[in-house]
């Protein structure tokens, strides 16, 4: 037994003094520390440093590991140019990302107190670092493909890497889960399979869905600008779906959608009568021109996540965060800092299913600690101070076992 205290502990009903925390790998009992120290006399003491606020672990959705080699490669400032640059420099940087280089970038994102993430693999080569990285990962096996030809080859593909990833779940600490890599890019036949597999095995579930103009107008109209890519690249000019059939397709289980950037009011309220959910990338959106998505509006759950390097300059949540202060500028700082830590925290556990992201008896002992630079003189700022001021997490623990 551990017992751990800090001047701040974030709790699911907000920041509290005079609390210390005991754990295992599970939280077993929250109280002050002379009376926890009572009940478990041998329990070992860690004090955090002064100024210091205990978070449950923080909780990146959407990461792609592969694209980790990206520095200047691709085009960003709109979707089409972007899109262009991944096919053609989709080898070499894939090539160029080995498994040193994505534990690097795991291991950047635990210190900026990310315990549990997402990861979105088109190609399954991650699956050996995250069954290595210490996190929790939520290993989204993603499905692509729109050319009807090919559909059985490649939901072979997809149900093999479904398969490897299932086969780590009791040695590591992945979470096998499927995602949908776009309406554009998914045939509906293989799609409705793969939600199927996420239904029969209970699996968290996530798309890309309407993250620029141009994704909505070639399934609106088949026109725009991504015509001339589909008519380059596979020879096609019309869309295997729309919008509305896309959406459709998760009516029975709850999906956490990607961007949204360009969804309308009318389908937002769709996906949030559905149960679904938004994973919201600020800096992603705003590098690839994609627009904003208007969290102080939306009608459904929505975390914050990094996306990749393929459209990001870091995988550091506390980067992510202060890009979203910057760009929801409309909202009240104080209230929009909160939103953003539920969001990472226990709106992102909620979403996927996890047993963590929350400070409470029996969640799992994911700790984030955040050291401010000096003593805070408001309560009711501690969320915006904490994102202000932190690059990197001053203690991380896992499961009760410290990391960081």
């Amino acid at each position: 037994m551990n017992i751990i205290v800090a001047d701040y502990i974030y709790t699911p009903t907000g920041f509290k003094k005079n609390l210390a925390v005991a754990f295992t790998d599970l939280i077993q009992d929250i109280d002050s520390l002379d009376g926890l120290t009572k009940k478990y006399p041998d329990a070992k003491v860690i004090q955090t440093e002064p100024n210091s606020i205990l978070y449950p672990g923080f909780i990146n959705t959407h990461v792609h590991l592969e694209f980790s080699a990206n520095k200047t490669s691709l085009a960003y400032g709109s979707f089409k140019p972007w899109l262009d640059s991944v096919i053609e420099h989709r080898d070499e940087l894939i090539g160029a990302c080995n498994n040193e280089m994505m534990l690097d970038e795991c291991t950047k994102m635990m210190r900026s107190g990310i315990t549990t993430f997402g990861a979105i693999s088109s190609f399954g080569n991650e699956l050996e670092i995250c069954e290595k990285t210490p996190q929790r990962v939520v290993f989204f096996n993603e499905l692509i493909g729109s050319n009807a030809m090919y559909a059985d080859m490649l939901y072979g593909d997809f149900q093999e890497r479904v398969r490897a990833s299932q086969s780590c779940e009791e040695s590591s600490r992945i979470i096998p889960a499927v995602a949908i890599h776009s309406p554009y890019s998914v045939h509906p036949i293989i799609l409705q399979k793969a939600v199927n597999v996420a239904k029969k095995h209970n699996m968290p579930l996530s798309a890309h869905f309407l993250e620029s103009q141009a994704e909505r107008e070639w399934l609106e109209s088949s026109s725009g600008t991504l015509k001339a890519f589909f008519l380059k690249y596979f020879n096609s000019s019309q869309t295997v779906t729309n919008i509305e059939e896309f959406m459709h397709a998760f009516d029975t289980y709850p999906t956490h959608f990607t961007h949204c950037v360009q969804a309308t009011e009318e389908e937002l309220n769709y996906l949030a009568q559905k149960g679904h959910s938004v994973a919201h990338c600020p800096r992603s959106n705003r590098y690839l021109g994609c627009g904003r998505l208007a969290i102080e509006d939306l009608p459904l759950p929505f975390t914050v996540a990094t996306d990749g390097l393929s459209s990001n300059d870091s995988l550091n949540i506390f980067d992510e965060l202060r890009a979203a202060i910057m760009l929801h500028n409309d909202m009240p700082i104080q209230e929009l800092s909160e939103k953003l830590l539920r969001a990472v925290t226990g709106d992102a556990a909620d979403i996927l299913g996890l047993n963590c992201g929350k400070i409470e008896v029996d969640k799992l002992a994911d700790f984030t600690v955040v050291t401010l630079p000096e003593e805070p003189k408001r309560t009711e700022e501690l969320a915006l101070w904490t994102i202000l001021h932190t690059k990197e997490a001053s203690e991380v623990y896992i499961e009760g076992e410290k990391y960081v």
